[in-house]
């Protein structure tokens, strides 16, 4: 076969298998035997094989795995990947349904209405494509940058490696030559869950199959991936070819392109119609072949949605109502108590193993000791559990009357089950405290797995157990002795060998690369998560201004409250703190912010701008960036030190507390054209 005849032969083999995969896994309507399918694969295969300068990166061929991932690169998402607002409550529900008419009140969404969509129990994903083809897949991460998992993604057959493209449709050909964006979830299947778990020890089975496909994704050879057989059902679809078309006109672009968008998305105009949807699939949802935790509420119109923005975490335009968690009886056998990487006493319950949820349950939080009393619950009682959201489990009541004699009360410890230290309990708080925290080995652990952790600072190959085993070897005992660890301090132990030594050394080595803002977040300070550690480092761009810093200015920072500040002045002082930072520092970790040079005008440099009352044009979020893209600070508080107050309609106590200190008030209009004439 000459290569123009292999050529063409290839061309009609992609051609023939893409649409076989599309009725398959899209359409659910198979024209051929999985027997046949496999043969044309085969002959696809066999043929670039033969001629390998022919193989493309959108072939069929591609999926079925073979590249060997040893690092996820972190790639920046388009836009963040925000987390929805969740509520059990219709009650809640018909709340959010009331502010999102109440904030468009002007523009009215009868036209539109909004999008109903089950709630997928899976891993969140981010899909680019370029000129028609996937070029990057990327996890959420923690919104705003995720893991580069390409690869893996590839082996999905829902997710086309190139879009289908639609004779005579205007919007195929613009997406053909356009870069655009689709965001959905990746799941496995019951079946295919139970498949994989009955090919594995006992003890290595995975407890959900949004665990296990957590874990798939994060898999480093593909052709382990392909064979776990993950599915992607789209819910997302924005690029700058779309113009104002509404979220159900793009999810059904998003089902010609070739996508799998699921079969129960409903466009609704009514509450009603919404409320008996969600009564629907709360029944029905047991007959699906995959695990749904709830549906998502959308608001249709894409412009009004702009028009609502977001808060710092979740959208206003959307929320995700959770169904009723599912529930058991089991009996309490014992109670533990763990110790926290802060300190905090927790009480688990030991149980008789039980099913719940497609997983065996045999512990389960009590919370604190105020639960414990709340509930009566003794040593022996029968109880029910739930998984809350249909992950984490909870004790939620007691059958006194199924009470055996010899049940016996629940006795709080006096001292710390891990370093023996008098515990205390502070003032207003319903938790038990150990206050030893240099010495505490539980508190030592936590903080150093919570700094290895994968969204701190990332160290591959320091998990719980070898964390354990070097604290017990006295290698280390603060973050700051990772970094002094040399590979014949290692090898010597059990577990380690020579490369996987080297391999341990050369993780924590490049953990040093991690930003700014993911140092702050890896100390564990009290109340500081990754959303608050960023929004500290934009604030104070180097660590020593961070500990600088007055409880009175941490406080005026957005979404830092008195109680965050407080956390964060006294973490500081610690000396604990002082000798793991010094340690920190002499590693070499990045105690300053990445400032890249703005090439905007700086129209609000040196301004502290607060917002008050709605904005008509733009959502909160994207004031605040155009005023700090332009030198200024934004903060949620009125204060001496505020320079600037736009003022949207329905302004409320903000305004008058700004015109009471005489600051500089200006409208929406105005606060547009400076931003125009910059």
């Amino acid at each position: 076969m000459t290569k123009a005849e292999a050529e063409a032969k290839i061309l009609k083999l992609r051609e023939e298998i893409n649409e076989h995969n599309y009725k398959y896994y899209v359409l659910a309507k198979p024209t051929i035997s999985d027997y046949d399918f496999d043969i044309l694969l085969n002959e696809l295969i066999e043929l670039e094989k033969a001629f390998p300068d022919l193989i493309t990166p959108d072939s069929p061929s591609q999926r079925v795995g073979g590249e060997i991932t040893k690092q996820f690169p972190t790639v920046q998402h388009r836009s963040r990947m925000m987390s929805l607002s969740n509520t059990y409550s219709q009650k809640e529900l018909q709340d959010f349904l009331s502010r999102v008419e109440k904030g468009l009140s002007s523009e009215g969404i009868e036209s539109s209405g909004y999008v109903a969509e089950l709630k997928y129990d899976g891993i969140a994903v981010s899909l680019i494509y370029k000129n028609g083809m996937l070029v990057q897949g990327a996890t959420r991460g923690d919104g705003a940058q995720g893991d580069d998992i390409t690869a893996n993604l590839k082996t999905i057959p829902t997710i086309p490696l190139r879009i289908r493209h639609t004779e005579n449709d205007p919007l195929s050909e613009r997406l053909n030559h356009a870069e655009f964006e689709v965001r959905g979830e990746v799941f496995m299947t019951k079946d295919d869950f139970e498949k994989l778990n009955s090919e594995r020890d006992e003890d290595e089975q995975f407890q959900n199959p949004r665990n296990a496909t957590a874990g798939t994704l994060k898999q480093q050879d593909s052709r382990e991936v392909a064979r776990r057989r993950l599915t992607m059902v789209a819910y997302y679809l924005d690029g700058d070819s779309l113009g104002d078309s509404t979220h159900f006109e793009r999810l059904g672009m998003l089902a010609k392109l070739g996508f799998h968008t699921g079969k129960a998305t409903r466009l609704c105009q009514t509450h009603d119609e919404i409320f008996f949807y969600l009564a629907q699939w709360e029944q029905d949802r047991d007959s699906l072949p995959y695990e749904i935790d709830g549906a998502v509420i959308k608001l249709n119109n894409v412009r009004h949605q702009r028009l609502l923005g977001a808060t710092s975490k979740s959208p206003r335009w959307a929320i995700a109502y959770k169904f009723a968690a599912r529930r058991t009886e089991t009996v309490l056998n014992n109670v533990i108590f763990q110790v926290g990487r802060i300190g905090t006493i927790t009480p688990v319950a030991e149980l008789e193993p039980v099913k719940l949820s497609g997983s065996t349950v045999s512990r389960s939080t009590l919370h604190n000791l105020d639960e414990i009393h709340r509930l009566d619950v003794r040593i022996g009682d029968t109880v029910t559990i739930e998984k809350s959201g249909d992950v984490i489990p909870k004790v939620v009541s007691v059958f006194v009357e199924k009470r055996p004699e010899n049940a016996a009360p629940i006795e709080a410890p006096k001292t710390c089950p891990s370093c023996g230290t008098t515990l205390i309990r502070p003032e207003n708080e319903v938790n038990l405290y150990c206050p030893n925290e240099a010495e505490c080995p539980a508190q030592i652990k936590g903080r150093l797995v919570h700094f290895a952790a994968r969204n701190a600072m990332a160290i591959d190959h320091l998990g719980e157990a070898i964390i354990e085993q070097l604290i017990t070897e006295k290698l280390i005992h603060d973050p700051g002795d990772l970094y002094k660890l040399r590979k014949d301090d290692l090898t010597p132990l059990e577990r380690f060998a020579e490369k996987s030594a080297q391999n341990l050394i050369d993780a924590i080595d490049q953990s040093k690369s991690r930003s700014y803002d993911r140092v702050i977040f890896a100390l564990g300070i009290r109340h500081v998560g990754l959303s608050t550690a960023r929004t500290l480092s934009r604030e104070f761009p180097s660590l020593g201004a961070l500990k600088s810093a007055t409880i009175e200015e941490l406080s005026e920072t957005e979404d830092i409250g008195e109680t965050i500040a407080h956390s964060i002045s006294e973490y500081f002082v610690k000396p604990y703190a002082i000798d793991t930072l010094k340690k920190l520092e002499s590693a070499g970790l990045q105690f300053h912010a990445n400032i890249v040079k703005s090439t905007v005008s700086q129209t609000f440099k040196d301004e502290i701008v607060v917002f008050t009352g709605s904005l008509e044009s733009l959502g909160r979020d994207e004031a605040k960036e155009l005023v700090e893209a332009r030198g200024g600070k934004v903060t949620g508080s009125v204060s001496k030190k505020t320079t600037l107050v736009v003022a949207g309609e329905s302004a409320g106590s903000k305004l008058e507390k700004a015109q009471k200190l005489g600051i500089k008030i200006i409208d929406e209009e105005t606060f547009h054209g400076l931003i125009k004439n910059a």
